[in-house]
């Protein structure tokens, strides 16, 4: 039994007539007929009686209308929802996103897809760039916004948004403070609040300590960037954030000093599961992702 012996029996039951139920249906009558027939004989039961002038439904008839007809509106409900999403009227998208980056960066993208797409949910978890990127391997996301583009994976498709260098964070009292830029060595000896072990920018601040020569001073990890900011107006350290940050950053406590030569950057990129299946939702999204300036 398929929809369209359904179909076919709900609008002769509705007709009472083979002949016009055809020419709605169009199909030819002789079809029709035999649509009827097999679904009789698959059922095991008539389902109209032929008088000489007129079909009538059996009960069998009748019971089977009921339940067709909720079988039709179930069908055709189905159909609706499944247009909704293909026209990106419904749908959601689940999206990694990195607690250090948060809206500095992604705001007037997510803003320009919501005012497109008003009815696509967009389902926002903060976690590490590592974290993400495992979330999306395993299906949990369906893309992953991250700080450092990871290494290629067979299952992972990767594009690159942003490249923003790093910037020394400092407080104004900080005899570094005085400078217009600086070497990564002179860090050294700095108390450094670093991102936490499962952002990709804690690993390439290490690699890059360690190619100058040195291991970090860390006083302190953390996922926020407000409470690293606090922390270096507190004098209890100095903190490495991406140069967009810096410039949104307001306040006369602190400096924010460029490298003279650009050491680790942060690489805003965006990854999905190239074996995965992608709705039309995130597809828009990563297409309006890669033609959309950051």
């Amino acid at each position: 039994m398929d929809i369209r012996q359904i179909t076919c029996f709900a609008e002769v039951a509705r007709q009472l007539n083979v002949t016009r139920a055809a020419e709605t249906l169009h199909i030819s009558q002789p079809s029709l007929s035999k649509t009827i027939k097999n679904l009789e004989h698959e059922l095991d039961a008539p389902l109209f009686y032929r008088g000489a002038h007129q079909l009538e439904l059996t009960d069998a008839g009748q019971a089977f209308l009921v339940n067709a007809k909720k079988v039709l509106d179930a069908f055709d409900n189905l159909t609706s929802e499944l247009n909704d999403v293909i026209d990106l009227k419904k749908g959601e998208i689940k999206i990694g996103i990195p607690p250090i980056i948060g809206a500095a960066f992604f705001s007037t993208l997510i803003s320009r897809y919501k005012e497109t797409y008003p009815s696509i949910d967009l389902l926002l978890n903060e976690v590490g760039s590592n974290k993400i990127s495992q979330g999306v391997s395993e299906g949990e996301l369906d893309i992953g916004l991250i700080c450092n583009l990871p290494a290629q994976k067979e299952n992972l498709e990767t594009i690159q948004l942003l490249k923003d260098p790093l910037k020394l964070m400092v407080n104004k009292n900080n005899p570094l403070a005085g400078k217009t830029a600086i070497d990564f060595s002179q860090i050294e000896y700095e108390p450094l609040i670093l991102y936490r072990h499962d952002f990709s920018l804690h690993d390439k601040i290490m690699e890059a300590c360690t190619h100058y020569g040195f291991e970090p001073k860390v006083v302190c990890e953390s996922s926020q960037k407000d409470f690293m900011i606090e922390m270096v107006e507190a004098k209890l350290g100095v903190a490495l954030l991406p140069g967009r940050i810096c410039s949104q950053i307001d306040n006369e406590q602190l400096k924010a000093i460029p490298f003279t030569k650009p050491v680790v950057n942060l690489e805003l990129g965006m990854i999905w599961n190239k074996d995965k299946y992608l709705p039309y939702a995130v597809r828009e999204f990563i297409a309006m992702s890669g033609a959309f300036s950051i």
